[in-house]
């Protein structure tokens, strides 16, 4: 008795069955129905002659799901998985394991769109306004919104924001200080392109009052690792009609001061790492946070604390200015989404560290990052910037080629910069034994012994190290005060739990 073949058993086209849902006999009727006698006669009257493929494509045929995930894993496994010291807005952070798998792997969370119906989006909105209520902690600023796509993004819409906004300067031209992240630079020159703006970058110290321009961005600390105290240089930019936009590292921002102090206008930055895998470049939670007189002119979404028609605290998203499918051309940006996975992941993670937690975290990083300034010192590659907190770049000459390559076979990606000069950032999951290993691979002999590091370590010098700031209202809709007790709502009693140094 003749059956199937063991090829017909193994089911390549199971594919199609699963996720082509019409059939053959199905393709026909509805063809018929609009007046064509099959689907290939309604393709030959809609699709020009021109750009159709004569000959199918020449492909393999169709596998089954478990002989694709195994060619998969095999491709996989040629990777090399380098530890990376590279930085510039990307580091490598621990997940909580009650985040990973009770958000991050929970299609209640991970599938979740826009929260337009706020009665069935009450435990997303009130994430969302965690988010927002421990930028505004961060950045010492009075409004931040539920998240944007990326600090690059972030950075070109604070750009167009300000463009609208400054109406004491009606220049079109946008100064950006030469140390922001290179990839910011190139997201805000593409976004100014299309707007007829002119970005200019250089020195802002050099820029700033000999440059008309309508806005500045500045990297706090910079891309190189340099922390300097902006806040001269942001008074001198208003004094020229300036405004000013600060890209700032968040966990950073747990040792210095905040840019509201400073006199920021927008404060923008990445919350990856607060627990968000760097995922090979994306996607990952900008943050957006300004001055209340801004709020009209403010892209995304803003959630706020409203009253149910009971009475009862109900949450919902206050503001949307960016929608450019109700707006249309009064849309205020055309980015079509936010990152409110992501930016709930990091929320969770403050929330689960606590603010002392986080202190602790951005103080490690700080202090492993005063060893290896030390080590490569000794071992005579000074760094040049004098002051840091998780960054160091360091002037090699014609060595560079040869650390890059000892730092490889270590197993370590270091930044190039130029082709004299290397970068090494370090991040929460950096460990002594890294230190060392980094020591080593810049001076060509072994590491010092770093299993009793010394006690005193070195402070940020160019800012003072201060707690977060607090913002003065807990979201758009409350105008309850923070540091009011008992807290004004149940969100503000998520966060300021564990406020406690």
């Amino acid at each position: 008795m003749t059956g199937p073949s063991l090829f017909d058993l193994e089911n390549h086209a199971e594919f199609i069955q699963r996720h082509i849902g019409p059939t053959v006999k199905q393709q026909t009727e509805m063809a018929r129905a609009i007046g064509y006698d099959s689907l290939d006669a309604l393709i030959d009257a809609t699709v020009p002659a021109a750009i159709r493929r004569q000959q199918p494509m020449d492909l393999p045929g169709a596998r089954t799901e478990q002989a694709v995930l195994a060619k998969l894993r095999k491709l996989a496994a040629r990777n090399v998985l380098n530890k990376s010291f590279i930085g510039a807005g990307y580091y490598d952070t621990y997940t909580p394991a009650v985040i990973q798998r009770n958000v991050l792997e929970n299609p209640g969370w991970y599938t979740a769109y826009t929260p337009y119906q706020p009665e069935i989006s009450q435990g997303r909105l009130e994430a969302l306004l965690t988010f927002q209520q421990m930028i505004l902690d961060l950045t010492g600023m009075d409004l931040a919104n539920a998240s944007l796509l990326d600090e690059g993004t972030a950075a070109a819409e604070a750009m167009t924001m300000l463009h609208r906004a400054n109406k004491k300067n009606r220049s079109d031209t946008f100064l950006v200080a030469a140390d922001c992240h290179p990839q910011t630079i190139a997201v805000v020159k593409t976004r100014a392109e299309a707007l007829d703006i002119e970005v200019v970058v250089g020195d802002p110290n050099e820029l700033v009052g000999s440059t008309e321009a309508f806005g500045l961005l500045l990297q706090y600390p910079g891309t190189y690792g340099h922390l300097r105290d902006i806040a001269p240089l942001i008074e001198r930019a208003h004094t020229a009609t300036t405004l000013v936009t600060v890209a700032a590292d968040i966990m950073a921002l747990l040792l210095v001061k905040s840019p509201g102090a400073l006199g920021a206008d927008v404060v923008v930055g990445n919350t990856q790492r607060f627990g968000v895998p760097m995922g090979f470049g994306g996607p990952h939670a900008a943050y957006f946070a300004t001055r209340d007189a801004y709020k009209r002119s403010t892209p995304g979404r803003i959630i706020g604390v409203s009253v149910d028609r009971r009475g009862n605290q109900a949450l919902r998203m206050a503001m949307q200015t960016r929608e450019q499918h109700i707006r249309r051309e009064k849309a205020t940006s055309n980015i079509c989404t936010a990152q409110a996975l992501l930016a709930i992941m990091a929320a969770f993670y403050a929330m689960y560290h606590g603010p002392g937690g986080l202190r602790r975290i951005a103080q490690r990083i700080h202090a492993l990052t005063a060893l290896l300034e030390k080590g490569l010192a000794d071992c005579g590659c000074k760094a040049d910037n004098d002051s840091f907190f998780d960054t160091l770049t360091c002037t090699v000459g014609d060595r560079q080629q040869a650390i890059v390559a000892r730092a490889l076979a270590a197993g370590m990606n270091l930044r190039i910069i130029g082709d004299d000069r290397l970068g090494v950032s370090l991040d929460e999951t950096t460990t002594a034994a890294d230190v060392a290993q980094l020591v080593a691979v810049f001076g060509g002999g072994e590491g010092p012994d770093l299993a009793k590091p010394t006690p005193r370590q070195r402070r940020p010098p160019a800012s003072p190290r201060a707690s977060p700031a607090r913002s003065t209202t807990c979201s758009t809709r409350c105008s309850t005060t923070i540091t009011r007790k008992p807290p004004c709502c149940a969100i503000c009693a998520t966060w300021r739990t564990r406020t406690s140094p």
